[in-house]
């Protein structure tokens, strides 16, 4: 078994004590985090995306953090900042928030654009600037940030850069009703179950799986599907603008990553037509045309996948 499949396991199994939803979701969430990426969860309050972050954060020993986004949060608040000591006269560095392992920065777009800002730097060079110095973020880095997708009001929509930092856009969804009586049966305790989880593997271990997951074989056949996807979104008429190499890149690295934590060393079709969607999602630019009509790039992305064939596959590795 590979470290990535044992790892996962491990942590999922813990997770799910706590978080009651697709399964397919935490295995895309922890492919991001063993590809290097961050991800975008776009759903109404109140469905556990806290609990779930938590849930990961403590599963896996890594340091957790929360941002809570609000028109008045400074980046400051969110990089940290210098504080002058009488005693020895001089300034000292006050790491903020970001400077964590898994961050959950809770609705982002009610951040504004400058502070946006301070969490793009951290999110694609990772390090923060501060008081005209550079701070290496420490390794592994994984930003989970929320936005509710039917609020508008004093909210700041994020910039295409900002989207693009995001290797995933994910939805949990609500419960059935199996899964949310577990979760209302589960607040008889004082303490929330997420409290009591321990960690079941170590920072060492995430960063070998983050090394294994660059090792997932990827066959030509399916790296031609892969382009011919993207290709797809270029020539769209519906379009004003398609995936750019660094969309495609995440795509292949999300796949090799969902590969390996369902227990593959090769990548499949299928897991990048699974993975298209949520790495698509908030890629795509529409024209004011296909707005018109009542397009949206769900849809688009849905009929690409229906129409680029998949190529007949057979693994050799």
């Amino acid at each position: 078994m590979s470290i990535i499949k044992e790892v996962s396991d491990k942590i999922k199994n813990s997770v799910k004590k706590v978080f009651k939803g697709d399964e397919k979701i935490l295995d895309m969430i922890l492919s991001g985090i063993f590809a290097g990426g961050h991800v975008l969860l776009e759903d109404v309050p109140g469905t556990g995306k806290t609990v779930l972050a938590k849930a990961i954060a403590k599963s896996s020993g890594l340091a957790f953090s929360r941002i809570q986004c609000t028109p008045d949060l400074m980046p400051s608040d969110v990089t940290g900042s210098s504080v002058w000591l009488p005693a020895s006269s001089e300034f000292e560095f006050r790491p903020g928030p970001i400077m964590s392992s898994i961050v959950l920065v809770d609705e982002l777009n009610r951040a504004t654009p400058r502070t946006q800002s301070a969490l793009l730097e951290a999110m694609a060079e990772g390090q923060v600037s501060a008081d005209g110095k550079k701070h290496e973020l420490d390794k592994p880095f994984f930003v989970i940030a929320t936005e509710n997708p039917v609020e508008s009001e004093g909210t700041f929509p994020l910039p295409e850069a900002q989207k693009d930092r995001f290797m995933m856009c994910l939805s949990i969804g609500y419960p059935n009703k199996n899964d949310e009586m577990q979760i209302i049966t589960a607040q008889r305790t004082l303490v929330h179950p997420v409290e009591e989880l321990e960690a079941v593997t170590s920072k060492e271990e995430i960063l070998k799986c983050m090394e294994e997951a660059l090792t997932v074989h990827v066959d030509e056949a399916v790296m031609e599907y892969l382009l011919n996807l993207v290709d797809a979104t270029r020539k769209n008429e519906n379009l004003a603008a398609g995936i750019s190499p660094r969309g495609s890149i995440a795509l292949y690295k999300a796949a090799q990553s969902y590969a390996a934590v369902n227990g593959r060393n090769y990548v499949t079709p299928e897991d990048v037509k699974l993975l298209a969607l949520p790495v698509f999602l908030k890629r795509l630019i529409l024209k004011g045309d296909a707005i018109i009509k009542g397009l949206t790039a769900q849809t688009i992305i849905n009929e690409l996948l229906e129409t680029i064939p998949i190529p007949d596959f057979k693994a050799h590795v």
